[in-house]
């Protein structure tokens, strides 16, 4: 069996279409209303489940901090996956269900139709999840033996960089992927340079002076594993 196990935030988008962006202490009427799930690591899962879609070896499994297992917040979250995941088998079961928490990490985003701007407001309560958390989660998805590919939403670095040295220590053949997206956060550079994959955003390679993909990929080809 094939396991792709993806590690990171899952939020609450709650997406405001406007006119135009709305000046402080104004009152303005939005043009559309959407609450969807987000963040990167379900999204890509939600890719996968189209991608997987008939094959029966491999299996995802999702490792974020979600609220209460009861909440109706932590429902809507993975009722959201819909019969894909359930058809693919994706694994919910090492999600970190913070047990005195009913609200999920929310973003608030408001989409301005005039300029297509998109200004976002985030906001999560949950404790985040611990290496020593994590530690427990792996050696327990291990157990099931085969192949690994695990992939990291590039956030909280310095957690990050324990949970893949972990893996490395215990399972040192696996694949190891991470996203390097925001250019002001430290310690992404080092995380690179652990994994066997990574993925950088468009915000990344510009801030880095590239002015396109291949640039971007051979410039930061010297600070990565070779």
């Amino acid at each position: 069996m094939k396991h792709i196990v993806l590690v990171g935030a899952c939020y609450l988008d709650t997406i405001l279409e406007v006119p135009r962006f709305p000046l402080e202490d104004s009152k303005l009427r939005a043009t559309g209303l959407q609450v969807r799930r987000g963040g990167n690591c379900p999204n890509t899962l939600e890719v996968l489940l189209q991608l997987l879609s008939g094959q029966d070896d491999v299996k995802p499994h999702l490792v974020s901090c979600l609220p209460n297992q009861q909440s109706a917040a932590t429902r809507k979250i993975l009722s959201s996956f819909g019969p894909d995941a359930a058809a693919v088998e994706v694994d919910f079961r090492h999600c970190l269900y913070r047990q005195d928490h009913h609200e999920p990490a929310s973003s608030y985003i408001i989409r301005n139709c005039e300029t297509g701007s998109r200004t976002i407001v985030n906001f999560n309560d949950l404790p985040e999840m611990t290496a020593e958390e994590f530690s427990t989660i792996a050696n327990e998805i291990m157990q099931a033996g085969g192949d690994y590919w695990w992939h990291f939403e590039g956030r909280i670095p310095e957690t990050t960089l324990q949970c893949i040295r972990h893996i490395r220590n215990v399972l040192p053949t696996c694949t190891i992927s991470v996203e390097v997206e925001k250019p002001n956060r430290e310690g992404l550079v080092e995380l690179a340079a652990e994994a066997d994959v990574v993925f950088y955003s468009r915000s990344w390679a510009e801030s880095r002076g590239y002015d396109n993909a291949e640039a971007c990929v051979r410039g930061e080809a010297a600070s990565t594993k070779s």
